[in-house]
């Protein structure tokens, strides 16, 4: 079983949420898709992200550039650095995502495609209601359900669960409950620990 925590404001979370399900398919491994404020998880134990962000390296800066268009390359997918909007408030989205719950993957897509390849804020209420329109989810009733104080907790909720779980950042992903990995280019090594763990319950 895999389980990804993602907040779509992070264009290595875009990559690893596109790259792992074909990988998840292959293997039949289940994926459960936990949504997460990655800015709650930086304010609690990662706060030098914001400091690499104000006095960046500038050839390290360069090769990450670099490094993200190779990669967005390789997936087939549009991923502008930096959009806009940058960093963009992604609780009303991430909030969706949890109000969506099973039917979260078309919309999570959608806004993953909207922010980095559409260069749209989504933290705009108008953004995020065209973006349900255009994956056949009802407007209204998106924008009521993210206002719901159980959602809300909810995505407070998984946020404080990956940092209690070892996490740092998004994406996260961990393998039968305990075998943690971080970023999109940890997946060589998922699929490693995939593939053990279907050698030893054969």
């Amino acid at each position: 079983m895999i389980e990804f925590f993602f907040d779509c404001s992070s264009p290595w979370t875009y990559l690893a949420f596109h790259n792992i399900q074909p990988l998840a398919k292959e293997l039949g491994a289940e994926i459960t898709w936990r949504p997460i404020l990655v800015g709650g998880i930086f304010n609690t134990v990662n706060p030098s992200v914001y400091a690499q962000r104000e006095t960046p390296v500038p050839l390290k800066a360069r090769y990450m550039k670099k490094d993200l268009a190779d990669w967005a390359r390789s997936a087939g997918l549009a991923i502008k650095m930096p959009p806009t909007v940058f960093p963009v408030n992604s609780v009303k989205a991430m909030r969706g995502c949890i109000w969506l719950g099973k039917d979260m993957v078309p919309f999570a897509t959608a806004l993953f495609e909207a922010y980095w390849g559409g260069d749209k804020d989504i933290s705009q209420d108008a953004v995020l209601a065209e973006i349900c329109r255009k994956v056949g989810i009802d407007d209204q009733k998106f924008l009521a359900g993210i206002s719901e104080q159980a959602i809300k907790d909810q995505l407070k909720t998984n946020t404080e669960e990956v940092v209690a779980r070892g996490g740092f950042g998004s994406p996260t992903i961990f393998v039968n409950k305990s075998d943690m990995y971080f970023g999109n280019d940890r997946l060589p090594l998922i699929r490693e620990a995939l593939m053990r763990s279907k050698a030893s319950a054969a």
